[in-house]
């Protein structure tokens, strides 16, 4: 089970991964916790965009069914509302309604019923930061991670379906500066221009702490379908943007991994790891 915030961080974000493990005969389910609505046009190719909060909700939910097929994946709403991306000094407050100001319960209690109806072996997420600063990002991470907890305690949310405890918590680390500074040494030693120079410097600048990888997953072989999925989400995605600026073959040959930080696990493991379901399989057996 794969929890993301909103359409599109499901295939920015894993989705090689939930690809290659779909193709393998896993059962993979993409949770999106609020429909986008609040998302704006980000591709500059796209046109006239929707005019109104319904109007960009049945766009992404369009865009999702593709990425999900173009993944091979299962995909469910969880039906909470987009937060939107606070901009502005003081920052605006968050509209009313929004995922990121429902109680943690209220909003978790949905999360934990479909953990206990789905029954995954692995859940994936964002780390407490959120992967960047968005409100539903980091109220994801709260709700995943109270569901991993909660999910396999019969004395909490009752009615919400019979115990189960999932075996292992990953949070998604897609946008490491390791990762990103190889593409760009590996670009620029080919002869192109990376795009990622800036973006490095200004992390650096800000010496930002990376969070530790235990878990990198080789599935070089599925960033065809990643790439589908995300020009699926045509109102967000560029295709001559940012997910696109690194050649195909460069990153294959300097990065063909997605990486992920074990979060916790009710298995023995054994780090680093390259799969996912390492120590699940010899469980579940």
């Amino acid at each position: 089970m794969a929890v993301h915030a909103h359409p599109d961080d499901e295939s920015s974000k894993g989705a090689a991964t939930t690809a290659m493990y779909a193709a393998q005969g896993v059962d993979v389910l993409v949770v999106s916790c609020t429909g986008g609505e609040r998302g704006d046009v980000l591709n500059p190719h796209y046109g006239p965009g929707p005019q109104s909060l319904e109007e960009m909700a049945e766009a992404r939910r369009s865009e999702m069914a593709a990425a999900a097929s173009a993944l091979g994946v299962r995909q469910t709403w969880l039906g909470f509302v987009d937060s939107g991306l606070p901009e502005g000094d003081p920052l605006p407050p968050l509209p009313d309604g929004c995922f990121a100001l429902v109680p943690l319960e209220e909003a978790a209690a949905p999360l934990v019923e479909l953990v206990r109806e789905f029954r995954p072996h692995v859940v994936t997420t964002y780390d407490p930061s959120g992967g960047y600063p968005h409100p539903d990002h980091v109220m994801c991470h709260r709700v995943a991670v109270e569901a991993y907890e909660a999910a396999g305690d019969p004395d909490r949310y009752p009615g919400r379906g019979e115990a189960w405890a999932p075996l292992k918590l990953y949070y998604n680390h897609s946008f490491s500066m390791a990762r990103m500074r190889a593409l760009h040494e590996a670009i620029v030693a080919a002869g192109g221009e990376s795009p990622f120079g800036d973006w490095i410097e200004s992390r650096e600048a800000r010496e930002i702490v990376e969070r530790e990888v235990t878990t990198r997953v080789p599935c070089a072989e599925f960033f065809p379908q990643r790439d589908a999925a995300l020009l699926a989400h045509a109102t967000q995605i560029d295709p001559q943007g940012f997910f696109f600026a690194v050649p195909r073959d460069v990153e294959r040959d300097a990065w063909p991994t997605e990486e992920y930080e074990l979060a916790a696990a009710r298995v023995p493991v054994q780090l680093p790891e390259s799969d996912l379901f390492a120590g699940v399989r010899e469980a579940v057996r």
